[in-house]
C-alpha cells in the first residue's frame, strides 16, 4: 500500500480567498459573517451570511471563460489553480493519466438556475441558456478543473451533503493508497446563497437569526446557539502518492492516514440524536489509521451551531473517546466560517492541515455560556499554541452521510 501525503492547498473563504490569508484570520478568530448586501431581504427571516468577498471571476479566467461557469465552479476552479501551483506541479512532467479529481457540490449552480429561471419568466423561453444544465450540475466543479488543468484521471464528484469534502478526500486517499493514481484534487465547492436557498433553510428553522449582530450568530456548543449561518467557498487539496511525491522532491505538508463512512439511517435533515452515525464513522476512520482515540491530538468538529447537531457530535465523541474526550481540544471553524455546505469539509481539511503544520488550534468563537450537554474543551475564543501530531476532521450531512479523515505530521519513518 502507499502512503498518501497531502502537497498542495487552495481556499476560496469568507475569510480569504488564498490559504494563508484565511488561516491568519481564523487563528486571529475573525468572523466571515455579516449582513447581506448582494440581495434585498426585506420579508426575509435571515438577512446575514458568510460571503466571499474580492472575487472576480473575469479577472481570474477572462470574460468568456467565467461565463461559462456557476460561482461554485469558480470558487472550485480558483481553489484547484492555487493548489496545484502550492504543491509545485508541473503538469506537462506529469502522467496526466494518472492524476484525477475529486470535486463535489451538495447545491451545485443554484445560482445560474435561480437566474435563469428569471429569464425565462419575464423574457421568454427563447432566451433560457444553451448552458443553463452544464453550469448547473454538480459535477461540473471537478469537469472544469480537469478540462483546464488537462488531466484525463478520473474524475468524480460526490454528493454526500455537508461531507463532501471528506468523502473526497477519504475516496482519493483509498484509491491512491492502492496505487491506482498518483494525484487526486480532492474537495469540494459550494456558492448556494441566494434569496431562494436561503428562505427555504430560514423557513426550515436551521438558521440563526440573530440579524443584529451578525459576527456572533454562529456560535458552536453555546448555550444560546440559534441554528447556523450559510456560508460559501471551496477547497481543495493535493493528495499525492509519497513515492511521487518524493520522487519530485515535493514539499508535504501532512500525511492521510485514515477515513471513515457511514450512515445515520435516521432521518432526512435531523443528525441521530445520540450521534451513532457520528460515532461510526469515527471509529471506522480510526480504526483504518490503526490509532487509539488517545493518540488523537486535536478534533476538528463539524459544530454546525445547531442545537441537536452539536449535542449529538458531543456525545459522539464521549462515546468513542471515554475519558479521552475531556483531554482532546475540539475547535469549530464554522464559528468563524460559517457553514460552507458542501465547500465546509475541503476547507476545514486545509485548516487541520495548518494547525498539524503550525502547532496552532484555531479558536471556537463566541463560546460564552457552554451548553451543559456540549462539556468538551472547545479551545474557546482564543487560538492555542499545542503539540501536535494527529488531528481527526469531522463532516456530517443532510440524509444522515457522515465522513471523517486522520491526518498526521509527515514523518519519513
Amino acid at each position: 500500500m502507499e502512503r498518501v501525503v497531502i502537497t498542495g492547498l487552495g481556499a476560496v473563504t469568507p475569510l480569504g480567498n488564498q490559504v494563508d490569508r484565511m488561516w491568519d484570520n481564523l487563528v486571529r478568530g475573525e468572523s466571515g459573517v455579516k449582513r447581506i448586501e448582494h440581495f434585498e431581504t426585506e420579508g426575509q427571516k435571515v438577512k446575514i451570511a458568510a460571503f466571499v468577498h474580492d472575487f472576480d471571476a473575469k479577472e481570474l479566467f477572462g470574460v468568456k471563460e467565467a461565463r461559462r461557469m456557476d460561482r461554485f465552479s469558480q470558487f472550485a476552479v480558483a481553489a484547484a489553480e492555487e493548489a496545484v501551483q502550492d504543491a509545485g506541479l508541473d503538469l506537462n512532467t506529469l502522467d496526466r493519466e494518472r492524476v484525477g479529481v475529486y470535486v463535489g457540490s451538495g447545491i451545485g449552480g443554484i445560482q445560474t438556475l435561480v437566474h435563469q429561471h428569471e429569464t425565462l419568466m419575464t423574457r421568454g423561453a427563447g432566451k433560457v441558456s444553451p448552458t443553463l444544465v452544464p453550469m448547473m450540475i454538480s459535477n461540473m466543479a471537478a469537469a472544469m478543473i480537469s478540462i483546464r488543468l488537462g488531466v484525463y484521471g478520473p474524475t468524480l464528484s460526490p454528493v454526500t451533503a455537508c461531507s463532501i469534502g471528506n468523502t473526497a478526500i477519504g475516496e482519493a486517499f483509498h484509491r491512491i493508497a492502492a496505487g491506482r493514481t498518483d494525484i487526486i484534487l480532492a474537495g469540494g465547492a459550494e456558492a448556494a446563497i441566494t434569496e431562494l436557498s436561503l428562505a427555504s433553510f430560514a423557513n426550515a428553522t436551521a438558521l440563526s437569526t440573530r440579524n443584529d449582530d451578525p459576527a456572533a450568530a454562529s456560535r458552536p456548543f453555546d448555550r444560546d446557539r440559534d441554528g447556523f449561518v450559510m456560508g460559501e467557498g471551496a477547497g481543495i487539496l493535493v493528495l499525492e502518492s509519497l513515492t511521487h511525491a518524493l520522487r519530485r522532491n515535493a514539499r508535504i505538508y501532512a500525511e492521510v492516514i485514515g477515513y471513515g463512512a457511514s450512515s445515520d439511517a435516521y432521518h432526512m435533515v435531523a443528525t441521530h440524536p445520540e450521534g451513532t452515525g457520528a460515532f461510526l464513522a469515527m471509529r471506522e476512520a480510526l480504526r483504518d489509521a490503526a490509532i487509539s482515540p488517545e493518540q488523537v491530538d486535536v478534533i476538528s468538529a463539524h459544530a454546525t451551531s445547531t442545537e441537536l447537531g452539536d449535542r449529538s457530535e458531543t456525545a459522539a465523541i464521549k462515546r468513542l473517546f471515554g475519558d479521552a474526550a475531556y483531554k482532546v481540544p475540539v475547535t469549530a471553524n464554522k464559528s468563524m466560517l460559517g457553514h460552507l455546505l458542501g465547500a465546509a469539509g475541503g476547507v476545514e481539511a486545509i485548516a487541520l492541515v495548518k494547525s498539524l503544520q503550525d502547532g496552532v488550534i484555531p479558536p471556537t468563537i463566541n463560546l460564552r455560556q457552554p451548553d451543559p450537554e456540549c462539556d468538551l474543551d472547545y479551545v474557546p475564543n482564543e487560538a492555542r499554541r499545542a503539540n501536535l501530531r494527529i488531528g481527526m476532521s469531522n463532516s456530517f450531512g443532510f440524509g444522515g452521510h457522515n465522513a471523517v479523515i486522520v491526518m498526521q505530521k509527515f514523518e519519513t519513518a
